[in-house]
């Protein structure tokens, strides 16, 4: 099952080596970059950020037209309420995944010798991504506040997920599988948090 699910005829290892063979400098400090930028720990910067900025442009859009200024709250605190709950169960559920799976990571599977590492160099844990579900969270999360946000969160999301090929840390597979348990998430908690909004204002309207 893993050779074909994972492994998917010897095309994941393949696909790795397309992009982990293309080498030069900048390319490596780029990737760098947008590794470090992925990591969870960024979560509470990025999270600071994001309320600054939900802050700035729910304030101006209120100050022209009050309805659409409510409407623009409604939906930021519902994009920033999905990124905070969505970061601790895909935190929780990454802490659970990676160790059951224990899938080896690139230099462990392939041999050193085989692989470009950048970096700190990993062999265990490999599926699914951690930086890849980050960024999908990011990008999920975000996702409902229009054309730049969706633009921009896809930038994102492909230059981490790339970043961790490219560095020689995960498998496209992982990258993959970040991906979607990531979008996973964000679908059950903004389904969830809809659910709540409904039943809270079909609860106001009887009193």
């Amino acid at each position: 099952m893993k050779e074909i699910l994972y492994d998917w005829g010897g095309a994941n290892a393949w696909l790795f080596h397309l992009v982990n063979d293309a080498r030069a400098g900048w390319l490596d400090q780029f990737m760098l970059f947008g590794t470090a930028i992925g990591d969870h720990a960024s979560f509470v910067p990025m999270l600071c950020v994001l309320t600054l900025a939900a802050v700035c442009t729910v304030s101006r859009i209120y100050s022209r037209d009050p309805f659409h200024g409510e409407q623009a709250a409604q939906l930021w605190l519902g994009a920033i309420a999905v990124f905070a709950i969505g970061y601790w169960l895909d935190g929780a559920l990454l802490g659970w995944l990676k160790p059951v799976l224990d899938f080896p990571r690139p230099p462990l599977a392939l041999g050193e010798a085989h692989v470009h590492i950048v970096g700190e160099a990993k062999f265990h844990h490999s599926f699914p991504s951690g930086h890849s579900s980050f960024a999908m969270l990011v990008c999920a999360s975000f996702w409902p506040l229009g054309r730049y946000w969706r633009i921009g969160g896809v930038f994102f999301m492909l230059w981490v997920g790339l970043s961790r090929i490219s560095l020689g840390a995960h498998f496209p597979a992982d990258v993959l599988g970040g991906f979607f348990l990531s979008l996973l998430v964000v679908l059950v908690v903004r389904l969830a948090i809809n659910r709540l909004a409904i039943a809270a204002r079909y609860t106001a309207s009887l009193h």
